[in-house]
């Protein structure tokens, strides 16, 4: 199809639900040739271009991660049908030429032709400047940091213009792979400094505008809720330079209109798709679609501990007794997740995710809400993220649907995405359903984010056992020390804690879709599942 003719392709898809025309700057008259760039249509998009952003979604990770550069990153291995998958404990250089890791520290040489986006010169004080923001901003990044026992300032020195090193607090197994996520993101502190303020130290005001990295990808224009250009920076030297010269990523709310885009050869990926969808493309043939497990993955029903009637223990476990499991792997997920359920009769592994022992049983569920003095039920909210509808909203009637048979009345919040995590950092919904996946693939890194008191934003239950924590500790510790028993004797107390207190309900472990036009190769699987654009290839 001619360019021309896409907004006239576009208008027809649905009654009341035609998109904008394409963005100019894919016109003839502007663009490169069709094979130089990459057009993505997604549900939703971000909601602030900086990762250190208060409240940013996970569209936003996807921006950061390809407009920033870190010290290392991971390198890749074949995976799951051969897709290439990250490699967990093998790393790489970016911005970084040579790393030296030693008893209490590890030392970064940078490469000496990084440059920023605007052409400055990256150097150690960039360096340091970042990773003392994302430890001192608080909130999501600094918590990340944390879980490498990256906390203080003080802890980044930099040698010499060139050469920064991280010291030690102590030994933790999870300090290099947290240094390859995309929190610790090396930032232009000139720049950024620029745009400070007293109330605003760090310039997060600016950054959530534009992006100020040395990344492979610069953002040229933000429409938020609309689209997110991205042009390549030709003078990127973390890699080879990515064959994708721009970037074009379209929020198509309407699942409809997304797959038409798709069908017709509109649009070149998608992702959040229903499943059902993926399983008909998937069979017809003519997109190649890419379903891949998330790694540490979960999604969950959580419930806020802290308030009643989910304060309750045995009002949980009646929860976990009446989610209709089966129904929603068939009716939403169309098989397209592993089950996290019903494991009534195996022995707790020392591996996450695994199965909890609840099943649906009704009869159970209600005997335990009459325990809880609820026999008549309750009224309640039940939350979701609206820019993942597709499979949250078909999940949430269900489990409703199910509730209402012990006499608990729901109803359903549907909260816009870009609202999504201020919302979790609230900790008021009493109710709700999310995923976690923990970006470090170790049990203890999954349930330090979701289960310790300490209360991180994903900690969403407000779930606080001190008998959990020391759990968590001592696998941490056990991990860094190579004390294998110690190790497998903490990761089980607290999988089985977490299946008795139940204070969130594993439903399954989903999958990662993305379909995508049979002309485009070099999709990677991620810890933070977005797209990487620097390895893929249009034909």
């Amino acid at each position: 199809m001619k360019r021309r003719d896409f907004l006239k392709s576009v208008s027809g898809l649905a009654a009341g639900a035609a998109l904008p025309a394409m963005p100019s700057v894919i016109s003839p008259a502007k663009a490169d040739a069709r094979s130089e760039t990459l057009l993505i249509v997604s549900e939703g998009g971000p909601n602030n271009l900086d990762i250190h952003g208060i409240g940013t979604n996970v569209p936003g990770y996807e921006v950061s991660w390809n407009c920033y550069d870190r010290l290392i990153s991971h390198e890749m291995k074949s995976g799951p049908g051969g897709v290439p998958y990250y490699d967990r404990d093998k790393f790489k250089g970016e911005l970084a030429d040579d790393m030296k890791i030693d008893d209490m520290s590890v030392t970064f040489k940078l490469k000496k032709n990084a440059k920023f986006h605007d052409g400055a010169p990256v150097t150690a004080k960039d360096v340091k400047w970042s990773l003392d923001r994302a430890v001192s901003v608080g909130g999501f990044p600094t918590f990340q940091m944390s879980a490498g026992s990256l906390t203080k300032a003080e802890q980044f020195v930099v040698v010499d213009d060139h050469t920064v090193r991280v010291d030690f607090l102590k030994k933790d197994k999870l300090t290099i792979p947290d240094l390859a996520v995309i929190v610790p993101c090396i930032v232009n502190s000139e720049l950024v400094k620029k745009h400070a303020s007293e109330k605003d130290p760090w310039g997060l005001e600016f950054t959530k505008q534009q992006t100020a990295g040395s990344g492979a990808y610069k953002v040229t224009k933000w429409t938020a809720g609309t689209e997110v250009i991205m042009e390549r920076n030709e003078d990127w030297v973390g890699g080879p330079l990515p064959k994708i010269k721009r970037v074009i990523w379209r929020m198509v709310p309407q699942a409809g209109n997304r797959r038409a885009l798709l069908e017709r050869g509109d649009a070149d990926i998608s992702y959040e798709l229903p499943f059902k969808d993926f399983q008909e493309m998937k069979a017809n043939g003519k997109l190649n679609v890419v379903s891949l497990p998330f790694s540490n993955g979960i999604q969950y029903i959580g419930m806020n501990v802290t308030k009643p009637p989910f304060d309750n223990v045995k009002v949980r476990q009646a929860i976990a007794y009446a989610l209709p499991y089966q129904k929603i792997m068939d009716a939403v997920l169309f098989g397209l997740g592993n089950p996290m359920f019903g494991a009534k009769d195996k022995a707790t592994e020392v591996a996450w995710p695994q199965p909890h022992k609840y099943s649906t049983d009704m009869e159970k569920a209600k005997a335990l809400l009459a325990e809880a003095g609820y026999a008549n039920g309750f009224e309640t909210t039940i939350s979701f993220d609206l820019n993942f509808a597709g499979v949250n909203e078909p999940l949430c009637v269900l489990v409703q649907e199910s509730l209402a048979q012990l006499g608990i009345k729901t109803t359903i919040n549907k909260v816009p995405g870009a609202n999504w995590r201020t919302e979790l950092n609230k900790k008021e919904m009493p109710l709700f359903t999310n995923v976690f996946s923990g970006w470090l693939d170790y049990p203890e890194y999954f349930f330090y984010w979701c289960y310790h008191g300490n209360n991180s934003v994903f900690n969403t239950m407000s779930y606080k056992s001190a008998a959990m924590d020391k759990f968590i500790d001592g696998a941490r510790t056990a991990a860094a020390t190579g004390d294998k028993a110690a190790y497998d004797a903490d990761v089980k107390g607290f999988v089985d804690l977490a299946f008795a207190d139940v204070p969130r309900i594993p439903l399954y472990q989903p999958f990662v879709n993305v379909a995508m036009q049979k002309n485009i190769s070099g999709y990677q699987y991620w810890f933070h599942r977005r797209l990487d654009y620097r390895a893929m290839v249009k034909g």
